[in-house]
């Protein structure tokens, strides 16, 4: 870590937090469609992980997608107008929110199946050690994910194959309308990859320092032994499961519990430590991120809608 290190994370949470409040707010607007699953209170995890991966590197995600997508570096206009469902969007308005993709950053999309992109990615880590290429396939995944079928056979086929994928649990205690209390016997989530023989180790998710030394540390040991790897993220998301969600499960007291842990005031209280920024900066920072993501809003409103000529282009071949 270092003042330039330090301002580039901070930036990018930020970012996320300030890209995810927007959406919403258009979302209520009905100026995006369809579901919606909001990122905030999880940066840390984003931006943490993401900083250890190289350009060849490839990620997976699902649907709670938008926070891995801005750290990963796809622009935040493709990503406003893949919302809007315009044809300048990251995936051509087809996806969504629930489905960015952008090859030019091995950013392989979010999957609306739960647990479906982690035989996906052990697939993909499978390809690239017959290739012979020394990148390795992170993917994220939730912890209602770690009790489904596809879960079990990733972990199993990793192993077996011993592919070089970094398996990334957001464990934030909730899927939709169930705790993880309810639906694990193994809260402990990290005990399920050690079962399968695959190094694992659990990191405070609302804390960017130490996901970044888990990270570094996991990807370290796989970049020199090909070996998959399996962290848990324990961490918490701030607003409900989706927008359609009305929330009745979750305490307000525990909600307001994990806010006071919010990653992104924690993370500035330790550059201002630091002295590598000042309260004036980090509003300037604000200041930067309001102006982007309002030229985000500007270039989605301004896109076009696909034609309807071109409605089954992607979709049947011509033989």
């Amino acid at each position: 870590m270092d003042a330039k290190k330090g301002l580039l994370l901070l930036y990018q949470m930020l970012l996320i937090r300030r890209f995810e409040e927007k959406a919403a707010e258009q979302y209520t607007k009905a100026k995006i469609r369809g579901f919606h699953h909001l990122y905030i209170g999880e940066e840390a995890v984003a931006a943490g992980v993401m900083q250890a991966l190289t350009d060849d590197d490839t990620v997976l995600s699902t649907y709670r997608e938008h926070g891995h997508a801005l750290a990963r570096g796809i622009d935040a206009d493709l990503i406003m107008a893949e919302m809007y469902g315009k044809l300048e969007g990251c995936s051509r308005g087809r996806g969504g929110s629930m489905h960015l993709f952008d090859a030019s950053k091995k950013f392989y999309g979010g999957n609306a199946v739960v647990s479906g992109n982690l035989p996906i990615a052990v697939g993909m880590a499978l390809a690239s050690k017959k290739q012979k290429k020394n990148n390795i396939t992170c993917c994220f995944f939730g912890e209602d994910a770690a009790a489904k079928c596809e879960f079990y056979e990733a972990m199993n086929l990793a192993a077996l194959w011993k592919v070089p994928v970094l398996f990334v649990c957001e464990n934030n205690l909730y899927a939709i309308g169930n705790a993880v209390r309810y639906s694990d016997t193994a809260t402990e989530l990290e005990k399920k990859g050690l079962a399968y023989g695959i190094e694992s180790s659990t990191v405070d998710g609302m804390n960017l320092i130490k996901v970044m030394h888990a990270t570094n540390t996991a990807v370290e040991k796989m970049r020199s032994g090909g070996k998959p790897y399996l962290l848990i993220c324990n961490t918490y998301r701030f607003r409900a499961y989706s927008m359609f969600d009305a929330e009745l499960y979750r305490a307000k007291k525990e909600v307001e519990e994990w806010k006071r842990r919010d990653p992104i005031p924690q993370f500035e209280q330790f550059l201002l430590q630091q002295q590598w920024i000042t309260k004036d900066e980090i509003t300037d920072f604000e200041s930067k991120i309001n102006t982007k993501i309002q030229k985000a809003l500007d270039f989605a409103e301004e896109g076009a809608r696909e034609p309807l000529e071109q409605l089954t282009k992607f979709v049947y071949t011509e033989i």
